[in-house]
């Protein structure tokens, strides 16, 4: 191969590397600090918080759950017929840190969910199906 089709194939290569890397969907983000507890409500809509909480978890094992549904969830391009959220999440963190507020549309069963920061709706985020199957677990319980 002469050097000439070399540094071709190469540019080409790095383009698509770019390309691909550009494509790629960005994930929710959380504090990198302890989680205190997690509270769910019923949502009132956009801009709001419903501080009448269903439930206020605070065990390791809940936590996690969520916390890996939220870093977990994927960016999406299109909020397309987006409905008043269902549920407000409250991720409450240890000490004086400000908390995370993200609404919620709980999917159905084996369905994606859809999440989104309280202060930022202009980007969606998809959960993984197994996330909104631990979610229903957790939160239609009763």
């Amino acid at each position: 191969m002469t050097l000439k089709k070399y540094v071709l194939v190469m540019v080409l290569l790095l383009t698509l590397a770019a390309g691909c890397q550009s494509l790629s969907q960005e994930t929710m983000v959380l504090l990198d600090e302890p989680i205190a507890e997690v509270n769910v409500s019923k949502s009132m809509g956009f801009g709001e918080i419903n501080e009448d909480f269903l439930f206020n978890f605070n065990d390791d094992e809940t936590i996690k759950i969520f916390e890996k549904a939220i870093l977990r969830a994927k960016s999406i391009d299109s909020k397309a017929g987006l409905t008043e959220p269902e549920y407000d999440i409250v991720v409450v963190y240890e000490g004086e840190l400000p908390s995370h507020v993200i609404y919620l549309w709980l999917g159905d069963e084996n369905e994606e969910s859809m999440m989104m920061y309280l202060t930022d709706e202009e980007t969606a985020y998809v959960t993984s199906t197994k996330a909104t199957n631990q979610l229903r677990a957790l939160l239609l319980s009763d």
